[in-house]
């Protein structure tokens, strides 16, 4: 075996076919009389000894390589993209939509559960998706979305057009995002019509929220859910930012902010245990938003822009 290993004529034939002629090492092995393993090892020989070498060609040209691999080291993140920052947020919300919208083919595998947020990026992003990016997918709204102002941002709008892509099937939450307590939000989460999407809550393999922050311009006022003076509260109470509609503070803790979460959809804490959890924002002001999102382990992907992403590199900028 290792006379056969260390042959250079017959390591290198078993190279040309593997690397050159895309055979598979079924194929070779058929062709040559050899085992997989012993293919392998072949293989493996070859690149150790220097008669073959694997160059990944113009990282350069992906803009901000050694950016994403520094955010992921320290925060621990599965994986992080990196876009153009813009000041106009209309631009930064269509590059930051079309960066999710690739990764997403490439995330979302045959027959998975999909979650879906909601929010004026996701909207971009669902705008950017050309085609399905798996077949036979489950796409459900992690928020309840009946209300009466910029539909196109809801959740259950969201997932249905993404859904409508290819294949996929999109089961909708029949429920208003907010209602006017935890006592009306518990008793609507029992309903026969709620719990289709709830359960699916709970089996999701992909999940993409935004990240908002409690403002003026943000999709929880745009959508007619938070009125000018809950946002100015929960300002004054160092509320962070949002996810799927829950507040927390830039620990990531929502305790401080438990008795505004009269929101019909998945607990963010649930998100801690998906297995893909996206979270998608850009601009400098939602920094500490995004940096919340990553304290409470709710997101293990980020997509965001280069201010941000340079600012939560900065140890001062985190002070």
């Amino acid at each position: 075996m290792r006379k056969k290993v260390d042959d250079p004529r017959l390591m290198i034939k078993v190279c040309d076919l593997y690397y050159n002629q895309n055979a598979s090492r079924q194929e070779i092995g058929q062709e040559l009389g050899l085992s997989r393993p012993t293919i392998a090892r072949l293989l493996d020989s070859a690149r150790e000894q220097g008669l073959v070498r694997i160059e990944i060609p113009d990282l350069d040209t992906i803009a901000y390589w050694e950016l994403e691999k520094k955010l992921e080291e320290k925060y621990g993140l599965r994986q992080v993209l990196v876009v153009d920052g813009s000041d106009d947020k209309d631009t930064l919300e269509s590059a930051l939509g079309s960066s999710a919208a690739r990764y997403l083919q490439y995330v979302i595998k045959d027959d998975s559960i999909v979650g879906v947020s909601m929010g004026s990026t996701l909207h971009h992003m669902v705008s950017a998706l050309q085609k399905a990016p798996a077949e036979r997918v489950t796409y459900v709204p992690l928020v309840g979305g009946m209300g009466r102002l910029r539909m196109e941002l809801h959740a259950n709008s969201l997932a249905e057009k993404m859904s409508r892509l290819g294949d996929g099937t999109f089961i909708p939450l029949h429920a208003p995002a907010r209602v006017s307590s935890t006592l009306v939000r518990d008793e609507l989460m029992k309903e026969e019509s709620v719990q289709d999407a709830v359960k699916l809550m709970n089996r999701i393999d992909v999940a993409l929220v935004g990240i908002g922050y409690p403002n003026e311009h943000s999709a929880i006022k745009a959508t007619g859910y938070y009125k000018e003076n809950e946002i100015e509260s929960l300002v004054s109470r160092k509320a962070a930012g949002e996810l799927c509609m829950q507040f927390y503070d830039i620990e990531g803790y929502t305790e401080p902010y438990a008795s505004d979460n009269a929101v019909i959809g998945m607990d963010i804490h649930r998100l801690c245990k998906v297995p893909c959890s996206v979270g998608i924002a850009g601009g400098k002001e939602k920094l500490s938003a995004i940096q919340g999102a990553i304290n409470g382990k709710y997101i293990n992907v980020l997509i965001t822009d280069t201010e941000c992403a340079r600012a939560l590199l900065s140890d001062e900028e985190e002070e």
